[in-house]
């Protein structure tokens, strides 16, 4: 079981690092249209996630609470929109080609910034992995380990696209290939680590897994709401992003019903 846990919280980083590797094989930065499409099927899969894998879960185990028992996700829900408007707040980060920082004012470099932006993005994605293992872990019958791989997997799937999409900016802003691969997958290590935070804080309050499950979807539909789907509308009108979120959508949807 702890070998199957370890799998599953690297499994999303080693997408994303994947992804950032790109930087040494591919010349030119990714088209705008690209990028569109690719943030588009990342918002999703991360919408699918925290529908199927997350809030409906955390519903299931409230089932006892009869006609609340919507509440508990509901308020974790809440929480998870919240801790994220806080972090959104609290930390200097530059959006994919935005030319003005977010966050309080800052002297840190304009890549710096960016490699701020995906790592908050990132945070979420690890939270969700580590709190539905944690779920498998403690032998929650509403999440299996099936459940928790589909989720891991399906998060892996839209990393790899996202690796590259901050290293080969990062490249063109000046970068070294290695300086660009290295903060790509720097940007992805906050997901092992959240993953394994959140597992720890779930074995200390596992009455509290509703809660956790659907944090972690509402800090997801944050991400998604404030960062990926204006990105991936960005610019002249395309329906690129809208087909590539419906294909992330029905990908994850499926991987949950197949291995869950």
């Amino acid at each position: 079981m702890e070998m199957e846990l370890l799998r599953g919280i690297l499994i999303p980083f080693v997408g994303t690092s994947a992804g950032a590797a790109c930087v040494f094989f591919m010349k030119k930065e990714l088209g705008r249209g690209v990028q569109r499409a690719l943030t588009g099927f990342a918002a999703g899969v991360m919408v699918a996630a925290s529908v199927w894998s997350l809030l409906i879960p955390a519903m299931e185990q409230s089932e006892h609470m009869g006609s609340l028992a919507f509440l508990p996700a509901a308020v974790g829900f809440w929480a998870g929109v919240l801790f994220l408007l806080l972090l959104d707040h609290l930390i200097p980060h530059l959006h994919m080609h935005s030319q003005s920082a977010e966050g309080p004012r800052s002297r840190l470099a304009r890549t710096t910034m960016m490699v701020l932006a995906v790592t908050l993005h990132n945070i979420p994605e690890g939270m969700a992995v580590g709190v539905v293992y944690a779920g498998w872990r403690a032998g929650n019958a509403e999440i299996s380990a099936g459940g928790a791989l589909a989720l891991a997997l399906g998060i892996a799937i839209q990393n790899f696209p996202e690796g590259a999409i901050i290293s080969m900016p990062l490249r063109a802003e000046g970068k070294s290939r290695a300086g660009a691969f290295l903060s790509g997958v720097l940007s992805g290590a906050v997901e092992p680590l959240g993953a394994l935070l959140t597992v720890l804080a779930a074995r200390l309050v596992v009455p509290a897994m509703p809660y956790l499950l659907s944090f972690a979807a509402g800090a997801m539909i944050y991400v998604v709401v404030e960062e990926l789907i204006p990105e991936m509308s960005a610019g002249e009108h395309s329906d690129i992003g809208v087909v590539l979120f419906a294909a992330g959508f029905t990908v994850m949807m499926a991987l949950d019903v197949v291995l869950g």
